[in-house]
């Protein structure tokens, strides 16, 4: 995705970064405001991607949607306790038009950041949403017919779906975007997949993205699946991202797509051109915080993972911090981010934050930093920026019991990588809440005549075993709750 097999991309909140940098310098800050330190900590970090949302133009018509629907006002409210009408902007993912958001300093300030981004070596990421439009969109009055139509009898049927809209060219019902499982978005209006001239239009939006940032993030993007599309609306639509994506990567060969996407249909997005899908799977299965699912998933093959973007959170999940315990949140990142795949963490994970902000909103609460979960988050950076972990090669190992009938030998997950130069990690979590002891499988066999050193790169461990032991019967380990060691292998 950057030149290295296995990158790493920071999402950030662009509204409220810019809201915060706007409160430390009590004027309106814009991209231009945005720190050359901050840049180069990020890079430092060893990021090479920086993910920034909701940068596009949004509208009057989607705030003030925002500004008054009450169930989203009380989430609002409990995200910010001393909430205002100028704290929700409306959402950035009902976009008015693609480009540079006026109040960031418009389409000239991305120029520029992009051009100080590259010379850090980072690569920039934008939001793409293929389902959608905010109600007050230019189509609305130049080309109705891209939207999804309605009728007064669906207006009346399935309110919460449906809308009247007042046109240039008369009052037209249309529907909300939605996900067929949920209500429709009711400050979005639904983008009609099934008239070919919507589809072109779609592909010179992403055309003319293209030429703003490095790869896009789009989102829901499975909902423009002929087959989910026809579920949904009852039309017929021909595929689109495979065209899209060939389109763009016929002007920009090195152009990246990320899907957002559920419902089992990672491999179906990846076949459709895509470079990245979430992998939503994984993350269920550390919250049910049971091993061996999580195991069973690293089973996949490489070519498939290697695919996957991993993270503990994003702007619509829980904060990690808020969702998991804080061993249950170490063990879960070790395996989250250091195997194989594109690694996305999020703004604020970091320090250990606590309250997800929604997109409608500019202004995040304050929140205290967690110390300790800082200082593990710089030292997993520390060791991600490892080329090894970066281009390596990757491979489970086996586990087995520790005597005849211990059971928690279920509980670990292990794993190496490994370079031509010789290097080798050996990477080994106890995903439970309970005390637990296994015998890992080396896979190494050179090291037997040896004697092997393992030093924990998370932790104060060192030790020396005899290569022939861990070769012909394990490493013996006997680990905490939520334990793990991230052994550097080495054979003086």
């Amino acid at each position: 995705m950057s030149g290295v097999r296995y990158p790493a991309l920071y999402q950030i909140n662009t509204r409220v970064w810019l809201t915060e940098l706007s409160r430390a310098s009590a004027t309106r800050a814009t991209l231009d405001d945005i720190p050359d330190a901050e840049l180069d900590r990020l890079a430092g970090l060893g990021f090479d991607w920086l993910w920034l949302l909701s940068v596009w133009q949004t509208g009057p018509a989607a705030q003030a949607i925002s500004r008054s629907h009450a169930g989203w006002r009380h989430e609002f409210a409990d995200t910010l306790p001393d909430l205002t009408d100028d704290d929700v902007a409306g959402s950035g993912f009902a976009i008015r038009s693609y480009t540079v958001h006026r109040d960031l300093g418009g389409p000239d300030a991305l120029v520029r950041l992009r051009q100080r981004l590259q010379q850090r070596g980072l690569k920039l990421m934008l939001d793409f949403v293929p389902n959608h439009m905010a109600p007050d969109h230019d189509w609305i009055d130049a080309h109705p017919d891209y939207f999804v139509p309605g009728s007064e009898s669906d207006l009346v049927r399935s309110p919460f779906n449906y809308c009247r809209v007042q046109t240039r060219n008369g009052p037209l019902v249309l529907a909300h975007g939605r996900d067929p499982y949920f209500d429709g978005w009711p400050d979005t209006l639904q983008l009609n997949y099934g008239n070919p001239a919507l589809q072109q239009a779609m592909i010179g939006e992403l055309k003319r993205i293209a030429g703003q940032c490095d790869g896009v993030r789009c989102d829901m993007a499975m909902l423009v699946l002929p087959e989910v599309f026809e579920r949904t609306w009852g039309i017929r639509a021909e595929p689109f991202w495979p065209k899209a994506t060939e389109a763009v990567r016929r002007e920009h060969p090195t152009f990246r797509f990320m899907a957002e996407v559920y419902w089992d249909l990672e491999w179906t997005m990846l076949q459709q051109g895509f470079d990245y899908a979430y992998d939503k799977q994984m993350y269920d299965r550390l919250r049910d915080a049971n091993a061996r699912p999580v195991r069973e998933h690293l089973h996949a093959e490489l070519d498939y993972q290697q695919k996957l973007a991993r993270f503990l959170e994003n702007h619509d999940e829980p904060r990690a911090a808020a969702t998991f315990e804080p061993g249950e949140h170490e063990a879960g990142a070790i395996i989250t981010f250091l195997s194989p795949g594109l690694r996305l963490f999020h703004q604020g994970q970091f320090d250990g934050r606590r309250k997800r902000i929604s997109p409608h909103l500019v202004r995040g609460p304050q929140e205290p930093v967690d110390a300790s979960l800082q200082g593990f988050y710089e030292m997993l950076m520390t060791v991600l920026r490892q080329p090894i972990f970066r281009d390596g090669t990757w491979g489970l190992v086996e586990i087995t019991p520790a005597w005849e009938g211990n059971w928690t030998s279920d509980c670990f997950i292990g794993w190496v990588w490994q370079r031509d130069d010789g290097e080798r990690r050996l990477v080994v979590v106890n995903y439970a809440g309970n005390q637990s002891q296994c015998y890992v499988r080396i896979p190494f066999a050179d090291l037997t005549g040896s004697t092997v050193r393992l030093t924990d790169l998370m932790g104060p461990a060192s030790f020396d075993r005899d290569g022939n032991d861990i070769v012909s019967r394990g490493l013996y380990l006997d680990l905490p709750p939520w334990g793990y060691h991230v052994f550097e292998l080495t054979a003086p």
